[in-house]
């Protein structure tokens, strides 16, 4: 796809910041979006001083800011194909197949898996999750950072929603729904919520077949959420896939952000015990 006008807003010489016109709003959305990760990027290398110390800062924010670039890409991608119905043949092969599995007992499991994903559920584990992080570390810092991106994921999935407007599928629903279905708001909220615990889970002193356990388990359940969501009849495919691509945007945003604010922190408190000790 051409670019057919290209305007760019230099503030100075250090900042460029690019708006695509004539072009339709998710390649649009993509290149400001790949400008701004590329500017994030450069104030990091700019601002940031290498200390060794530093390094699993650094890298951290490098896969995720690789892993962002990357989702977005897909992201925009699949709501591409969205709107010149690629995707039918897709959504139509992969909703018969988990369909002719429909029975009984994996109703019930469905159904289950599927209240997991729900706000009543998410709202019960925070609790739960901010129970054990008083406890174990005396502060609110990872409570607040999951409630956050589990915020950020609801809020920009229903702006979503109503953006792209696309309704259910036209078959047998075996839950309720009342809203509309690209992308997926359950998938979405299971890979930020759980995809942001797994994330945590490798940022903790933990042994490692504990480890295993957890992400293995959080990575299980948000598989199955997804798949529970095409199997009720109630999302395309392709909902559940752009869903979890949005999930794991806001996890490698908030790894970023999150990141960046402990190394300033980081920094912040090594100049106070200079100043300490300087004044001593």
């Amino acid at each position: 796809m051409q670019i057919q006008a290209v305007e760019c807003l230099k503030s100075n010489k250090k900042t460029n910041f690019c708006i695509y016109f004539n072009r339709p709003w998710p390649s649009r959305m993509k290149e400001q979006l790949l400008s701004f990760i590329r500017w994030i990027r450069k104030g990091i290398r700019d601002r940031f001083h290498y200390e060794a110390e530093d390094l699993p800062y650094y890298i951290t924010i490098l896969i995720a800011l690789i892993l962002l670039v990357v989702t977005i890409t897909g992201f925009v991608e699949i709501t591409e194909s969205l709107t010149e119905n690629k995707l039918n043949p897709f959504d139509k092969a992969v909703t018969d197949l988990v369909l002719s599995f429909r029975s009984k007992g994996l109703t019930t499991f469905f159904r289950f898996v599927t209240d997991l994903g729900d706000r009543y559920a998410y709202a019960t584990i925070v609790i739960v999750l901010s129970f054990f992080f008083w406890m174990r570390y005396r502060n609110w810092k990872f409570t607040l950072q999951i409630v956050s991106v589990l915020v950020l994921s609801a809020v920009s999935n229903i702006a979503l929603k109503q953006a792209i407007n696309r309704g259910r599928p036209v078959i047998d629903h075996l839950v309720q729904v009342n809203t509309l279905s690209f992308p997926s708001g359950h998938s979405m909220s299971a890979m930020a919520f759980f995809g942001f615990l797994i994330y945590l889970t490798t940022r903790f002193h933990m042994i490692l077949i504990i480890r295993i356990i957890l992400v293995t388990a959080l990575a299980g359940l948000i598989l199955a959420i997804g798949i529970s969501r095409i199997y009720l009849g109630v999302h395309y495919p392709s909902d559940v896939a752009a869903g979890y691509l949005g999930g794991v945007i806001w996890v490698a945003f908030s790894a970023v952000v999150f990141n960046i604010i402990d190394l300033l922190r980081k920094r912040q408190q090594k100049h106070k015990r200079a100043h300490s000790r300087h004044r001593l």
